[in-house]
Order: structure tokens, then sequence, then C-alpha cells
């Protein structure tokens, strides 16, 4: 794809993405110019939607259940059905580019997620759900269309054969509750290439291959969907690393980069409502309302005296964001450090670091402070205490200091599962609300966001406990 700073009207944009219905198959990168700025915004457009349907999946909703899953889209502040995402991120000022926008926002995510295995694992499985999503929606026309576009090589069953099975079909239709009068076209396919109808139940299954109706070939097409877009991420991978990453390394690499990290929440460069807190309180404000990950560095800093960069960035800016000033910071850092470098030193080789973050030394920039996706991206080293410690704990670490905060039983092997299978912003979420005991609807995406969202819920709670007490 090339990107230029100039526009222009694109007659042929589907040509080379499109199919039939108006959904594209992103079978080649068409090409299209579009302005630096769009590549951006486009992919940050569909990003939201892809994020919307992993927030509803990663809390245990099955595909099939996602259309009427609301879920709370941070950032936005309404609830919005997963089939609406589409619609609320995905249109254009100009009908005639919403197209072009589904387009080049799938490559450029393409570019952005072929990185590492872990991007591509993510995007693939986020990508497969919403084809899904979107050919269901196709009339029964445009779905044969689509089934024609990826040549798959299957035709109706024959009369004779239908009728020949067509008990078994009748039983397999009210067994999943759907209407006992089986659908006249069917396609006889090998069973494993609907591994999601098998498992379900919801096929015929005869000398291996399993009877597909109409209305189940999405996942037959979904399949070849899947197959084709994790080939081309392996492609594009290769095309990365040998050759745009350098040629780009002024203009689009840095986007690039930045993307699959991307954050859409407040950024609490300020804390919320004039909040402030004071050195005092630090402690006390950490047993009820600091995320793991900063109870963590406090704990250490506590011990250690001593945060390697890493940690006094991650854990100062957090401090920034939840109201502490500059100079109780200071106080607060040299405290610490002096027990184990001396004040002098401290001045000299720590203070400096103090007045960056929040502005007042070199650029001057007012550095907010890190989000979820930044944390959990991070590669702490030997002796480092930064990073998420969902994600870089080990078993054993990570179970003792849930203990600590006091979750078991139950919870704390429901906040285990979710570590282990990579939804770390969902065991946060989970360890909020087990030690709030209140859910936590909107998810956690940001260590301040759980910082202030505790503290609300315990001024809710000190206002009831003082209403019963004055009755």
């Amino acid at each position: 794809m090339e990107i230029v700073r100039s526009h222009r009207q694109l007659a042929a944009a589907a040509a080379g993405g499109g199919g039939a219905g108006g959904l594209p198959t992103y079978r080649a990168a068409p090409q299209l110019e579009v302005r630096l700025e769009e590549f951006e915004l486009f992919a940050i457009d569909r990003l939201r939607v892809l994020k919307g349907i992993w927030d509803g999946l990663s809390r245990g909703k099955r595909p099939e259940e996602m259309e009427k899953l609301v879920v709370w889209y941070t950032g936005y502040g309404l609830g919005l059905l997963v089939s609406e995402l589409w619609k609320a991120h995905m249109r254009h000022q100009d009908p005639a580019e919403t197209l072009n926008k589904d387009i080049i926002s799938h490559f450029v995510l393409r570019l952005v997620y072929c990185r590492t295995e872990e991007l591509r694992k993510w995007f693939l499985s986020m990508e497969t759900t919403l084809f899904r999503y979107r050919f269901r929606l196709e009339s029964p026309e445009s779905q044969r269309m689509l089934m024609s576009e990826f040549q798959l090589p299957y035709k109706a069953l024959p009369h004779s054969e239908f009728e020949a099975v067509k008990d078994k079909l009748s039983q397999v239709a009210r067994s999943i509750g759907q209407s006992a009068n089986v659908e006249s076209v069917f396609f006889k396919v090998p069973f494993e290439e609907v591994p999601d109808l098998v498992a379900g139940r919801r096929v015929f299954l005869s000398k291996g291959y399993a009877y597909v109706a109409m209305s189940q070939v999405v996942s037959l097409v979904v399949t070849q969907f899947r197959c084709n877009i994790s080939k081309a991420l392996v492609l594009t991978n290769r095309k990365w690393t040998t050759t745009i990453k350098e040629q780009e390394k002024d203009r689009l690499t840095p986007i690039v980069e930045a993307l699959s990290n991307a954050y859409f929440g407040p950024d609490y460069a300020q804390p919320k409502d004039a909040v402030e807190i004071s050195l005092q309180d630090i402690d006390k404000l950490a047993a009820s309302s600091f995320p793991l990950c900063m109870r963590h560095m406090l704990d250490k800093l506590r011990e250690n005296h001593h945060l390697k960069h890493g940690g006094r960035v991650q854990f100062g800016l957090f401090l920034k964001g939840a109201g502490l000033k500059l100079e109780d910071a200071l106080a607060f850092w040299r405290a610490e450090f002096s027990q184990k470098v001396g004040s002098e030193r401290f001045d000299k080789e720590y203070a400096y670091n103090v007045r960056y973050n929040y502005g007042k030394e070199g650029k001057r920039t007012d550095y907010t402070p890190y989000s979820c996706q930044k944390i959990i991206s991070a590669t702490p080293g030997v002796g480092d205490h930064h990073g998420c410690p969902y994600r870089h704990f080990g078993e054993e670490n990570l179970r003792a200091a849930l203990n600590k905060m006091g979750i078991n039983g139950r919870a704390l092997e429901d906040i285990m599962d979710k570590a282990k299978n990579r939804h770390y912003q969902l065991a946060c979420t989970m360890t909020f609300e087990a030690t709030h005991g209140v859910s936590c609807d909107t998810g956690i995406n940001h260590p301040n966001q759980y910082f202030s969202e505790s503290q609300k819920v315990l001024r809710a709670k000190n206002q009831t406990t003082q209403g019963q007490a004055a009755a």
C-alpha cells in the first residue's frame, strides 16, 4: 500500500480487497493512496472495534453470544452492542469512502500486528471473529457468492442423498433448538473443516463427513478466511522486517510500533476531581486502592530503599496521576533512597528524574502515567520490579501476591486462569472485583483508573455506613 500526503478518490477500491455484498475478503492489498493522518485514524477506529470484541470474549463469552452481549466501551462511557461497534467506529463521513476505510484500516493493522507471534495470534482471532459477525449479516445470495470467491469446493447435497439422511438431519436440528423442517440446501464436507460445528454437536456426522446447512456455512467460509489471513500475516512480517521497517523509520515505523499498545482512555496526567494524596496516606491507600503492580513496587521500595529506572518512572507517574504533588514526591523518594545512597547522592543523581516526570526539567513535558497496555508490553530485566505482575510473575509468586491481598478460593483460581491464558487486564479487573465486592463492567485499562474507581467505591461504602449509623 502506498502512503502519500495527498488523497484521491479511489473508484476501484474493492478491486483488490473487496468481496460480495460489500464485505471485503482482504486477499490482496489494493493500490490505495491515503493521507498519513488517515493511515493512523482509520487504524485506531478499527482497533476500537477489535478491542470491544476482545473485551467480551475475554470474559468467557462464546462468539455466538457476542451479538447479544453489551460491553462497556472505555473512553466513551456508552454501553454498546458488539454488533453496533462497527457502525459506531467504521462509518465514514463520505459513505462512498466507507469501504476504503474498511480495507485501509485492515491492512494498516495487519502491518501493526504482524510483528510478533503474540500480536499475530491476537489480530487473527479478532479479525476472524469480526468477519464471522459480518458474514452472518449478508444475504444468502451474498453468502453463496463469498463461498464462490473463496473457491470452496463444495456442492449442494443431491436430492437423493438428502432424502437418505433427512431424518438424521431433522434430529440434529431439533437437538440444537432449530425447526424440525430441515432446509433443502446442505453441503457435505470433511468433518475436520468445521471443528466448531462438530464440537458443538450442531451437525450430522457420517463416515468422516459433516452435513452442513446453508445457515451454517459461515464456519466453512471463516475457516478459509482465517487460513488466508494467517498466511498473509507471516508474509507481511517478512516484508516488514526486511524492507518496510528501515525504509519508513522516520515516518510510518513510529506509528506502527505505537499502535499495538494504543490506549484510548483518559491519560490521567492530572488527577481527577482535583484529588490530592499526602505522604502520610500512601501506605493506607496502597492497601485499599493500589493495583497489584503498584503495591508490588511500593513493597520493594520499602524493602530495598531503591527501584531501578523503569520502576521509578512507572511508579512515580502513577503517584503523580493519583494526586501526589511534586514537593511531596521529592520528599517521598528522598526518604527512601537516602537510606541506601544518602541524601546528597539522591539530590545529585535522582531528584532530576522526579522533577522531569512532572515536566519541570528537560523538555518540560507533562508526562502521563503508563496505561496497562504499555506496562504489559514492558520487558523487565533482572532486579527490575516494574511491568505487569499478571504477565511477568511466575505462577507461585502471583498466587502468593493475590493471597496477600486476601484473595483465595474460586476467585483466586479464576484470576490465575485468566493470567495463564494471557488475559492480563481481565485478571486485574477480577482482582478489583474480588477485593471490592463490586462488579467492574468497564474493565481495568489503566492503573490510575483502578485507583480512581477504588476510591469511588470506598467513598460510597463510607457514605452508606454513615447514613445507616445516623438513622
